[in-house]
């Protein structure tokens, strides 16, 4: 994997993870592998049914990008609670609050090693955990009992336990929403969410174990569709080259992967469109963009991004700096598409799962 025998288009599809709508490969997805050599994939429950099935899919998707320079990364939201996407024969872990309040920072980590161990053992490289959020509303809330705690400190000490124990095991955690979602109570799926908390508020607070996981070796972050009124102005932090380029890179001298929240939340959608929100996406300083819309509307989206390199209206510099830390990261983790899918004990790790639901009066 060497940045200088990558093309213009290789590059830019380093930079862009889809999501699946079916749970086989479609047309679709073989162009955006072996055409536009995209950087990885997200999967989610309705990708399959059974364990077999979802260890067979990630079989096929490793297989069909083997021919290709890089491998990819195959990428999962599995939080445990309310966001599980596994199969239905792995029992489900509790909510991370739900661990937090009954089983304190040892729980915590048992339930992050477990998480992690199914998703090595199966396939996958990449999730999408833990949240970083503060919890300041009720469990119904979006967020509500996916945040470890009420208090910054208790959110950043257990936080960084659940990341340091996923990391261990082999699978890189990518941690969420920066700058925090906990700062306003309107769900970034519906609408734009404005935080009308000052940036010198944020910082000292929801910032507070984003930063402090940084300093403890955060690999992967990524930026919420969350619009801070006095800072990003008309575009959402996700969207802001302000916000990313300018204040997270230099302000925490922050130079892991970058992630977007993804592209496709109807709110997002509505209000700025496909091609404007990955135009923005790119400028902002994002090194990975994730969407999933129509064939026809990924293609046109990603080759208006390839001329735009190509005219200089994005700069190649840019663009090479976030390639090479994609790369990076998929070395410093081994990632492979050839590796040997070892599959887990399910009757043992459904017993460790009850074990902790036990502790959780589930």
């Amino acid at each position: 994997m060497e940045m200088k025998d990558l093309t213009i288009e290789e590059k830019i599809g380093q930079m862009i993870m889809i999501g699946m709508d079916t749970n086989y490969i479609t047309d679709r997805i073989k162009t955006m592998i072996l055409k536009y050599k995209i950087g990885g994939i997200i999967l989610y429950r309705k990708n399959f049914s059974t364990y077999k099935e979802m260890i067979e899919l990630i079989e096929k998707l490793k297989k069909l990008n083997q021919q290709n320079k890089i491998p990819l990364f195959i990428s999962i939201d599995q939080e445990g609670g309310r966001v599980n996407r596994m199969p239905p024969e792995i029992k489900n872990l509790p909510s991370a609050n739900q661990v937090a309040i009954n089983g304190g920072k040892e729980e915590v980590k048992k339930s992050a090693k477990i998480t992690a161990e199914i998703l090595k053992k199966s396939g996958f490289n990449v999730n999408f955990a833990p949240v970083l959020d503060i919890k300041r509303f009720k469990d119904i809330h979006p967020l509500g009992d996916r945040c470890y705690g009420e208090n910054k400190n208790e959110v950043a000490e257990l936080g960084i336990a659940a990341m340091h124990e996923m990391q261990e095991q082999g699978i890189i955690s990518v941690i969420k929403h920066f700058p925090g979602h906990g700062a306003t109570n309107q769900d970034s799926h519906t609408f734009i969410p404005i935080i009308k908390t000052k940036m010198e508020t944020l910082e000292k607070e929801d910032m507070y174990p984003f930063e402090e996981a940084i300093k403890n070796g955060a690999d992967a972050i990524l930026v919420g569709h969350l619009l801070i009124r006095d800072f990003t102005g008309i575009y959402p932090a996700s969207l802001s080259k302000k916000f990313i380029s300018k204040y997270l890179r230099k302000k925490y001298k922050y130079n892991g992967v970058i992630f977007t929240d993804d592209l496709k939340m109807r709110a997002i959608k509505l209000i700025y469109g496909a091609d404007l929100s990955v135009k923005k996406a790119f400028e902002a300083g994002n090194d990975i963009i994730i969407f999933r819309f129509n064939k026809e509307q990924e293609k046109r989206v990603i080759e208006n991004i390839i001329n735009l390199v190509k005219k200089g209206k994005i700069n190649q510099g840019r663009i090479n700096r976030s390639v090479k830390r994609i790369i990076k990261l998929k070395q410093k983790y081994k990632i492979s598409d050839n590796e040997d899918i070892q599959q887990i004990d399910i009757k043992e790790i459904n017993n460790q799962i009850q074990q902790i639901r036990i502790k959780c009066n589930l």
